[in-house]
């Protein structure tokens, strides 16, 4: 009996100090910057309390898209309201999302006129589903992506070149000063010359500024509200990008910070979700020569205005 007792205080010991193994890539286990495991059920009172929680994503991951839908439903069962926001949707879809949201519009209209990302219906259609039976506003955080690139083409000063309309679509301010963001940005690149990596980093803190200024101008109109933001893990990790630049505009708020990761660590500066690492993109470097190439073709094609 003694030896029952001992071996059942080891394993609840075990639990609070160790995570399980990731067994597939639909699995997943949460862990705090700590290394700290931690389930949803019941909902950890540091999620609850944060006045917007930022996952970050590799795109495409099944583990970390599931992860995101089983947040968002526990999310909802609190009494706080919930919204979710996106990078997946762009400002300009905002309308024909609402339209969705409502059920004045089928899928496929939606797939079309946002120009969605093609893994929606794999990806993200459980989200929005999530939020369309609840009720939950779902926000379409980010800048489209043709203005951005031309950012990326000919510098900031293309904003200038926005009509009305289409400034609205991007965020009102944005700072490309120096910043531990920038710097990690310019390590990240490896070709191209400083004009074009200022221009191409003109064009990322577009992205993040967008983003987090639509996040922000949803909590001014909706005090008390919680909003979970995906994006990719560039995005959000380690307090840069979109939490320094809502931290600009809402010093106060709280925000926490989950991070993909394929190992859990006991000294990390995010919350931690372990999943099976994405597999390798490219092995043979022509290939990955050829991916470059046919990314800068479709650039070049862009046409943006004079």
């Amino acid at each position: 009996m003694r030896a029952i007792i001992y071996w059942l205080s080891s394993m609840i010991l075990l639990g609070c100090t160790s995570t399980r193994p990731v067994q597939h890539f639909y699995d997943y286990q949460l862990a705090t910057p700590h290394g700290k495991p931690l389930t949803l059920t019941p909902l950890p009172a540091t999620l609850a309390a944060a006045d917007v929680i930022l996952v970050g994503e590799w795109h495409t991951h099944p583990g970390i898209h599931r992860f995101q839908t089983d947040l968002l439903y526990h999310l909802l069962q609190q009494k706080r309201p919930v919204a979710l926001s996106m990078e997946q949707f762009d400002r300009s879809a905002q309308p024909t999302l609402n339209q969705y949201l409502r059920g004045d519009i089928g899928e496929q209209y939606l797939i079309k006129q946002t120009k969605a990302w093609p893994n929606y219906q794999s990806d993200y259609r459980p989200l929005v589903e999530l939020a369309k039976q609840y009720q939950a506003p779902v926000i379409a955080a980010n800048a489209p992506q043709d203005i951005v690139r031309c950012i990326g083409r000919q510098g900031p000063e293309y904003v200038d070149r926005l009509d009305s309309k289409q400034r609205t679509w991007i965020a009102r301010e944005a700072d490309s000063s120096d910043s531990p963001y920038k710097q990690r940005f310019m390590a990240s690149m490896h070709h191209g010359t400083e004009q074009q990596n200022e221009r191409q980093f003109a064009a990322q803190i577009t992205w993040d500024e967008t983003m987090a200024e639509s996040i922000s101008d949803y909590l001014l109109t909706h005090p008390g509200h919680q909003v979970m933001h995906i994006a990719g893990l560039f995005h959000t990790q380690q307090g840069l990008g979109i939490a320094a630049a809502l931290k600009r505009r809402l010093p106060d708020i709280h925000i926490l910070i989950i991070t993909p990761v394929s190992e859990i660590t006991a000294d990390h500066s995010d919350y931690q979700l372990q999943v099976l690492a994405p597999p390798v993109r490219y092995i043979q470097p022509e290939h990955q020569r050829q991916a470059f190439q046919a990314l800068a073709q479709r650039n070049d094609d862009l046409q943006c205005k004079p």
